[in-house]
């Protein structure tokens, strides 16, 4: 089973933007953490980062046929792209939406989600731990 991560814009900059909100572990931190959870979860994993919208969106493409399942944080495309939430539907691959915050405790264009209407499952307000409860859900629909 291989599961594709993809973190959108700005999450690279963990550890540097609003450390009040995200903390003080740095992007590096959260990729050895997935990657631990890939191993955890006995999996195959890519981690995958864009702060462009168009990248996003080819990278869900290219997980069809190849990816057996999708987290995605989508970060602030999460309640403007509606792209992203297409080629999540056209890819049908099973996907989780992860955010590291409480998105629906934020301001109140945060509480929208267009990806949340392709995704199996939304997990927000963990941290780093939302990834591999995602991980793990996603690994455990193998059995299914």
């Amino acid at each position: 089973m291989k599961i594709l991560v993809i973190n959108g814009p700005n999450i690279n900059m963990l550890g540097i933007r609003e450390p009040d909100l995200y903390g003080s572990r740095t992007y590096g931190d959260l990729v050895r953490y997935i990657e631990e959870s890939f191993e955890l979860a006995g999996v195959q994993g890519e981690v995958y980062q864009s702060n462009h919208e168009g990248d996003i969106v080819d990278r869900i493409q290219q997980a069809y046929g190849e990816a057996d399942g999708i987290v995605i944080n989508p970060a602030a495309y999460t309640h403007t792209s509606i792209a992203i939430l297409d080629a999540l539907k056209a890819v049908a691959v099973p996907a989780v939406e992860v955010h590291l915050t409480d998105t629906d405790s934020r301001e109140d264009f945060r509480k929208v989600s267009f990806v949340s209407l392709a995704a199996e499952k939304t997990i927000r307000g963990k941290g780093f731990e939302g990834y591999r409860e995602a991980i793990i859900y996603l690994a455990s629909k193998r059995a299914d």
